[in-house]
């Protein structure tokens, strides 16, 4: 029996299905009784669904990043698809294809590696390229940089999402150079390819995406600087020579600040000018990505708006039917 998948939900279908748990809110209604919105997502799209007069009990088996069966049926409501549930329960990962509820990626990540390599080897100094083409020379680090995602929802969350997001990052920092003579270019496509390096470790994605131990208690920054160290001391021990230490420093703190503010996980803010410029290239991509994924997966295809994204705090204003390509 095919999957209820959500690009095929319709006004009045009685839905007995599993799909993943984006996003998990418990809000009040006017009376002051608790219900449930979940975002329900698989590879095609995210639909909300709605359960009534709940306690936080009651649904705290469940969990954000969770597989869950829903039984419910789809309405219309102001001109959006929602799924009124009547049960919810929780779904071990082992019986799950995750294939149902990963993205597919806009490019495969082995037709990205020979333009990333390109401009890493275009790099100056000779030091600084020479230890960013050792990451690509270690098959420990190529192979799951390839395969791994940006992130486990809607950051590039797909396999080879990770490449894809950081080719894209370092193409658009080659098209400001020459509106920013003053700014190390080298230093900034160094950044963009450095920054995110530590998802390989912060991440499992085999099959679900979740973080691991080191993950959750390092955080891949954090791990990103060990990283560089690690292939920085090896680059010492095969040359005999020193690495630039004042390079060395620049690079750790553009992987350290390019979250922007310590709000958002960064230990330092950006206090060079190329790390500016990278916290917001890596925000812009990141950004541009997540609102373009949110129109394309919302099933509600005759709305020029998407539903309300409290991950963003506001709708997206996908256009007018005919002005959409």
């Amino acid at each position: 029996m095919p999957r209820q998948s959500v690009n095929t939900l319709s006004d009045g279908v009685s839905v007995d299905e599993i799909y993943l748990l984006s996003d998990k809110q418990l809000r009040a209604n006017r009376n002051a009784d608790l219900y449930l919105l979940a975002q329900l997502r698989d590879k095609t799209g995210q639909v909300s669904g709605l359960l009534w007069n709940v306690t936080e009990e009651s649904v705290g088996h469940i969990r954000q990043g969770d597989y869950v069966k829903v039984r419910g049926k789809v309405q219309v409501y102001q001109g959006h698809l929602q799924v009124i549930v009547k049960d919810i329960s929780h779904v071990p990962d082992a019986i799950v294809n995750s294939a149902d509820f990963q993205a597919a990626p806009t490019v495969s990540a082995d037709s990205l590696l020979p333009r990333l390599q390109d401009m890493l080897a275009g790099l100056q100094p000779a030091p600084l390229r020479d230890v960013l083409l050792s990451f690509l020379d270690d098959p420990d680090t190529l192979q799951p940089f390839l395969r791994a995602p940006a992130g486990i929802r809607l950051h590039h969350a797909f396999h080879g999402g990770l490449i894809e997001h950081v080719v894209s990052v370092m193409d658009a920092a080659t098209r400001l150079a020459d509106l920013y003579p003053r700014i190390d270019f080298n230093l900034v496509l160094a950044g963009a390819f450095l920054h995110d390096i530590g998802k390989i470790r912060e991440l499992s994605f085999d099959t679900t995406f979740i973080y691991t131990d080191e993950g959750q208690l390092l955080g891949h920054l954090l791990i990103g600087v060990e990283m560089l160290n690690e292939k920085i001391a090896a680059w010492e021990a095969r040359t005999g020579e020193a690495f630039p230490e004042d390079l060395a420093m620049r690079l750790k703190h553009m992987i350290l600040s390019h979250h922007g503010s310590h709000e958002f996980g960064s230990p330092k803010l950006p206090m060079t000018p190329e790390a500016v410029v990278l916290h917001y290239l890596d925000t812009l991509d990141a950004k541009v990505h997540e609102f373009q994924s949110l129109i394309d997966s919302d099933p509600n295809s005759q709305s020029a708006w998407t539903p309300f994204q409290s991950s963003i705090q506001r709708k997206v204003y996908k256009g007018a039917l005919e002005h959409r390509t």
